[in-house]
C-alpha cells in the first residue's frame, strides 16, 4: 500500500448545468433551441452585409467568384460550427459560451484569456450594429441627427434587454419575420420581370466607391464579405440559459448556418439577373430598388442590425458574468451575480457603458478590425480544442458528434488565414493581446471548478518524448540534469535537507520524495509532505512524494528504488541522509540501498549533516580530489568524479557561491602535476573559475589544514564505510556530500 500526492478524481464531470459550477448562480429561464440558439444566430448572420455589401461582392467577383467567396466564408464558418458542436456535446458546458468551451479544454487562463476580449468585441459590436441601424435609418430619414438616432437606437435596445432575455427573444420574433417578408419582396420581384440580365460569371474586380475604384482582387473582396458569415456565437452566448445546451447549441447553430448560406447563394444569383455588374459595383442599396416593395427590404435592414445589435447585447453580459463567476475580473461578486429570474443585471449595466464609450467614439474604423480578429481568434481557439482532443484519443473525449480531423483542421487554419487575409497587423496584435491576458491570469493563480485538457496534453507530448528518446543512443550525458529521489525517514528530517536538495536541482532538476510510514501515522505524514513539496514548487521545482507501508525502512526503499526507476520519468540519483538514519554502527541495509540503486542505474549522494552545521546560505564548496599520481591524465570519463562535479557546480551557481578544488600529494614533486590537472579540468568542465588548493602530504594533513567550507563533497567507491564517513563530517564540522556515478553522467559533456 502506497500513499502519493496524486489528487483524487473529482467524484462527477465538472461544467455546465450543475449548479454553481460555473461559478454563477442558475439561470431562471430555459430557452429551447429555436428561440435561444437558431434565432439569434441566423438574425446575427443575416445582417447589413447581406443588404448593402452582396451585391458590390457580385458586381466585383462576378457570380461564380461570388459564389467562391460565400462558399469558402461559410466553409470555415461551418468547420468552426462542427467543432464546436462536437466539444458540446462531449462537456457539460457553462454560462459564457465559448469562454466556457476553451476554459474546459485548454485551462481558465486561456478561456479568460480569449474571453476577455471577446465580450469586449461583443460589447463594442453592439454600436456597430447601432451605426449600421442609423444609416439604413437615414435613408428614410436623412435629416435625422446621427448621434440622436444612435442613441435612440441603443435606449431601445438596453431597455428591451433590461427587461430580460425572453423578452428580447420575443421581439427577435417579430425582427424575424420583417426580414422574411423583404426577402420574399426581394424574390418575388423576379415574378414582376426584374430579371432583365444575364449573369457575368467572372468579374472583374473595379473596386468600391469609397476608394474612387481604384480596383481590387478575390482575396480583398473576400475580406469584406467574410465578417457576415461570423456571428455563430450569438447562440452559444446563451449556454447558460439554455434548456438543453448540449443539443440545442449544435443543432440550432448548424440550422441557422445551414439556412443563412442557402439564402447568400440565392441572393447572388438574383442580384447578378436583376443588375448590371456596374449597378451592382456603384449602387450599395441595389436591393431596396429592384425589390417589389423596397420599404420592406429597407425595414428587413433596419430589423437585420437591430436584432444583431440586441442579440449581442444580450449575450455579452453573459460572457462577463462567467468570467467574473471565476474571479477573472475586477470586482467579480458584483458582476458574477443574477437576478431573481437569471438575468446578469450588474454585467449588463456594465455593458451598457461599454457601449456608450464605443457610441461616444463616432467612428470605431480603428477598433473594427479588432473586432473581427476577436471572435476569429476565438474560433480558431475552438477549432484548436477539438484538434486536440480527437488527436489525444484520450478516453474522456466520448463527443456524440465526431469528426474527422480534416475538418477542424480546415477550421484552424482557414481562420487563420482569414485573419491574416483581413489585416495582418492587427491579428498579430490580436494574438499579442490575448497572450498578455494569459500571462497576467497565470500568475493570479486562478482555481478553476473543472478539469481541462492540459494535463493530458501534456502527458500526451512527455510520453511521444519518452518514445523518441527510447530509440536514440544509451549515452545521453548531453541531455543530463538532476532528477533526485530523496530518500525520508522522517517528515521533518526532510526540511534539513531543503536547501541543499534546491541548490542540487535548480532551476530545472527535479525531486521526488520517498518516505517508508508504519502503521498509524499515515495523517502525520500526509501533512507534512505536501508542506514540503508546496514549498519546491513555489521555486518552480517540480516536486512530488510518496510514502511506502513496509516493515522495514531498507525493504521499502529498496522496492521504491525498483519501481521508481522504471517510471515516466525517472529519477537518476538517490539522495540519502545517513547523519540522521541510525547507521552508525552497522551500514550493511544501507550499503543494500547502494547496490540497488546501483543496479538501477542511478548515481547516489550520501548527505552527512550536522544539526549544528546545517547550511543556510552557502558561500563555498570543497570539492575533494584524491591522489592520481602518477596518472595526471584527463580522460573523457572521469570515474567517480562526474556526478560531484556537476553536483559541487550546481550549488555553487544556484547559491552564487565559490567551487574550490582541493587535493593532497604525498610526494611533492606531483603537486606542480596536480595543479595542472585541476586547472585543466576546471576549463574543460567549464568551472567557473574555481580556486585551487593543494598541499603536500596524506589525506589525514590535509584534513587538519584544509580551508574551511559549508559544504564538503567526496567522491565514493564501490566499498565504502559510511562510519567513517560521518566521522569525516564531525571531524570537519561541515556538512559532507559523499558522491558516486551512476555512469550516466558526464562533466565533461
Amino acid at each position: 500500500m502506497a500513499t502519493t500526492s496524486t489528487p483524487a478524481a473529482p467524484t462527477q464531470p465538472a461544467g455546465a448545468g450543475l449548479p454553481g459550477a460555473n461559478g454563477s448562480e442558475p439561470s431562471g429561464q430555459a430557452f429551447s433551441t429555436f428561440k435561444g440558439v437558431f434565432t439569434p444566430t441566423l438574425l446575427t448572420i443575416l445582417g447589413v452585409i447581406m443588404y448593402l455589401r452582396e451585391g458590390s461582392v457580385v458586381g466585383n467577383a462576378g457570380l461564380l467568384g461570388a459564389w467562391g467567396i460565400i462558399t469558402l466564408a461559410f466553409i470555415i464558418t461551418l468547420t468552426t460550427a462542427l467543432s464546436m458542436a462536437s466539444i458540446t456535446t462531449n462537456i457539460r458546458i457553462g454560462a459564457g459560451g465559448a469562454y466556457s468551451i476553451i476554459s474546459q479544454s485548454l485551462g481558465i487562463e486561456a478561456g479568460g484569456a480569449i474571453g476577455i476580449p471577446l465580450y469586449l468585441s461583443q460589447a463594442l459590436v453592439v454600436a456597430m450594429y447601432i451605426f449600421g441601424f442609423r444609416s439604413g435609418w437615414q435613408l428614410i430619414f436623412p435629416d435625422h441627427p446621427a448621434l440622436v438616432v444612435d442613441f435612440i437606437a441603443f435606449g431601445l435596445l438596453f431597455v428591451i434587454a433590461l427587461i430580460s432575455a425572453d423578452f428580447a427573444f420575443r421581439v427577435q420574433y417579430i425582427i424575424l419575420a420583417v426580414i422574411v417578408g423583404s426577402l420574399v419582396s426581394i424574390f418575388a420581384s423576379l415574378g414582376a420581370g426584374a430579371a432583365d440580365y444575364s449573369p457575368q460569371w467572372l468579374g472583374d474586380y473595379r473596386g468600391f466607391p469609397d476608394d474612387a475604384f481604384s480596383g481590387a482582387d478575390f482575396w480583398i473582396v473576400f475580406a469584406i464579405f467574410f465578417p457576415a458569415a461570423t456571428g455563430i456565437m450569438a447562440g452559444a452566448n446563451m449556454s447558460g440559459d439554455l434548456e438543453r445546451p448540449r443539443r440545442s447549441i449544435p443543432r440550432g447553430t448548424l440550422l441557422a448556418i445551414g439556412t443563412a448560406f442557402i439564402i447568400y447563394m440565392a441572393l447572388a444569383w438574383w442580384l447578378a439577373v436583376v443588375a448590371s455588374p456596374a449597378e451592382l459595383v456603384e449602387n450599395y442599396t441595389i436591393m431596396i430598388d429592384r425589390a417589389l416593395w423596397g420599404p420592406i427590404v429597407i425595414a428587413g435592414l433596419l430589423g437585420a442590425t437591430f436584432s444583431s445589435g440586441l442579440a449581442s447585447l444580450v449575450g455579452a453580459p453573459r460572457i462577463m458574468q462567467a468570467l467574473s463567476g471565476h474571479d477573472i475580473l475586477p470586482a467579480s461578486k458584483l458582476f458574477a451575480r443574477r437576478t431573481s429570474g437569471g438575468e446578469p443585471r450588474n454585467a449588463l449595466i456594465f455593458t451598457g457603458l461599454v457601449v456608450i464609450g464605443g457610441l461616444a467614439l463616432r467612428d470605431l474604423n480603428a477598433i473594427a478590425p479588432f473586432v473581427t480578429l476577436f471572435f476569429l481568434i476565438t474560433y480558431a481557439t475552438i477549432n484548436v480544442v477539438v484538434l486536440f482532443e480527437q488527436s489525444l484519443d484520450l478516453v474522456s473525449f466520448r463527443p456524440s458528434i465526431r469528426l474527422p480531423l480534416i475538418v477542424p483542421l480546415v477550421g484552424t487554419l482557414g481562420t487563420i488565414g482569414a485573419m491574416f487575409i483581413i489585416n495582418p497587423l492587427f491579428s498579430l496584435l490580436g494574438v499579442a493581446i490575448v497572450l498578455s491576458f494569459y500571462l497576467i491570469l497565470i500568475r493570479q493563480r486562478l482555481r478553476a471548478p473543472h478539469g481541462d485538457l492540459r494535463s493530458g496534453l501534456f502527458v500526451a507530448i512527455a510520453e511521444w518524448g519518452a518514445k523518441r528518446v527510447s530509440t536514440l543512443p544509451e549515452t545521453r550525458e548531453r541531455a543530463w540534469k538532476p532528477n533526485l529521489l530523496a530518500v525520508v525517514e522522517e517528515p521533518d528530517a526532510a526540511l534539513e535537507t531543503f536547501d541543499v536538495i534546491d541548490a542540487i536541482v535548480h532551476p530545472k532538476g527535479s525531486v521526488q520524495f520517498v518516505g517508508v510510514q508504519s502503521a498509524g501515522h499515515e495523517s502525520r505524514w500526509s501533512v507534512k509532505m505536501k508542506v514540503i513539496t508546496e514549498a519546491f514548487r513555489e521555486r518552480d521545482i517540480f516536486a512530488s512524494w510518496t510514502v511506502l507501508d513496509a516493515d522495514k525502512f531498507h525493504t521499502g526503499m529498496i522496492a521504491a528504488i525498483q519501481a521508481l526507476s522504471g517510471a515516466f520519468l525517472a529519477p537518476n540519483v538517490v539522495f540519502l541522509p545517513i547523519s540522521s538514519l541510525g547507521y552508525r554502527e552497522n551500514d550493511a541495509e544501507l550499503r543494500h540501498i547502494a547496490t540497488t540503486a546501483a543496479e538501477q542505474g542511478m548515481g547516489l549522494i550520501f548527505f552527512a549533516g550536522l544539526p549544528e552545521a546545517r547550511p543556510g546560505k552557502i558561500e563555498t564548496v570543497n570539492l575533494w580530489i584524491r591522489d592520481r599520481s602518477p596518472e595526471w591524465n584527463l580522460e573523457y570519463w572521469l570515474g567517480d568524479l562526474n556526478l560531484a562535479l556537476l553536483t559541487g557546480y550546481q550549488i555553487t551557481s544556484n547559491q552564487n557561491g565559490r567551487l574550490r578544488l582541493i587535493s593532497a600529494v604525498e610526494r611533492g614533486a606531483e603537486a606542480d602535476n596536480c595543479r595542472a590537472f585541476l586547472g585543466e579540468l576546471a576549463e574543460v568542465a567549464r568551472l567557473p573559475q574555481p580556486e585551487i588548493f593543494v598541499t603536500d602530504g596524506s589525506f589525514a594533513d590535509l584534513l587538519e589544514n584544509a580551508p574551511p567550507a559549508d559544504i564538503n563533497i567526496f567522491g565514493l567507491g564501490p566499498q565504502f564505510n559510511l562510519t567513517q564517513s560521518t566521522a569525516l563530517a564531525e571531524q570537519l564540522g561541515a556538512t559532507c556530500l559523499f558522491i558516486r556515478d551512476s555512469g550516466a553522467e558526464s562533466a565533461l559533456a
